[in-house]
């Protein structure tokens, strides 16, 4: 099985994505999802920083309403799921369970209330940023309006502790990323990165990085994007090879509990060879059994993981 901590996915629902048909070009559907072996995935709501305010938190409840649209007409194959307890009633049925994420907070604007809104209809992390500095925190592609966390997200951090839900530093600068490791009570999580020690992008995370979320007793997703993976991806393509290079890395450093699948399918424009789609999952825990994983392993790294993180979370609600 497995639980896959970011996907696009709402994003194409929006632009007209058929998800019951095995669509050629398509990166996630039903029969690629069952071929993935996929039993739960974060669907995230993703606002580009380019929307504003108003537009973003608009776009994330259309979204939001698509996902509640496939899940309806699935006729039983698709279902919500707001926590572990859920995923485990959903999958003794046989239903794909689907959890809602939000990935930028620019959709809460400036308010509680709104975060507590979108909690209340289903999300269950919120990706402080995207490509851009928002008024809760700085972000990797700018990192230059706060030096870390505003004022305001300081308090987010402190509510999305009470309310248990995910503190997302995927996308989050650096400073960023250690106001929450500081602030927060509970674990954090980044959905969807890789290693910079082996890949130098901003994006993704540095070993010391890795080691306090060891300490922190949280959770990455090692991020599929080519981009993420290799220094020149144009030049020498990676495949599943540097896709497990990454989740080796993360498994030294954070610890084999700590480490998941954050594909980041529908969100990447070009994907690792023979990884073209969330179909092709199985290949990623072939290899890590030909580097010596044991199925233990393969299941905490395949979803295990990142279950254990989210009741962890859950726990430090108040």
């Amino acid at each position: 099985m497995v639980f896959d901590s970011h996907m696009d996915t709402p994003t194409e629902l929006l632009r007209g994505r058929d998800i019951f048909i095995d669509g050629s070009a398509q990166q996630v559907d039903l029969p690629k999802l069952r071929r993935g072996e996929v039993g739960a995935a974060f669907f995230a709501l993703y606002c580009s920083a380019q929307l504003s305010p108003d537009e973003a938190t608009a776009h994330a409840l259309e979204m939001a309403g698509a996902v509640e649209r496939i899940i309806r007409e699935s006729k039983g194959e698709f279902a919500s799921a707001y926590s572990p307890s859920d995923f485990y009633i959903n999958q003794a049925k046989g239903k794909i369970s689907l959890f809602l994420g939000m990935e930028n907070a620019s959709p809460i604007q400036e308010s509680l209330d709104l975060l507590e809104a979108f909690h209340k209809i289903g999300v269950r992390y919120v990706t402080l940023t995207h490509n851009g500095d928002n008024s809760v925190a700085d972000s990797a592609a700018e990192g230059s309006r706060w030096g870390g966390l505003s004022p305001f997200g300081k308090k987010v951090v402190k509510r999305m502790n009470e309310l248990g839900m995910m503190i997302d530093l995927s996308h989050a600068s650096d400073r960023t990323f250690w106001d929450c490791i500081e602030l927060s009570e509970a674990p954090v999580v980044a959905t969807h990165s890789c290693c910079r020690a082996l890949c130098s992008h901003r994006r993704n995370l540095t070993d010391d990085m890795l080691r306090a979320l060891k300490d922190k007793d949280a959770y990455v997703g090692i991020n599929f994007y080519p981009y993420f993976l290799v220094e020149d991806p144009l030049k020498t393509p990676p495949g599943v090879k540097e896709i497990v290079d990454h989740i080796d890395h993360a498994v030294r450093l954070a610890g084999v509990e700590h480490v998941g699948i954050g594909s980041d399918y529908d969100g990447i424009e070009i994907t690792p060879e023979g990884m073209e789609n969330v179909g092709c999952l199985p290949k990623v825990f072939e290899e890590m059994r030909r580097r010596g994983y044991s199925e233990e392993q393969i299941s905490l790294i395949s979803g295990g993981n990142l279950l254990a993180v989210m009741d962890r979370i859950i726990s430090c609600s108040k």
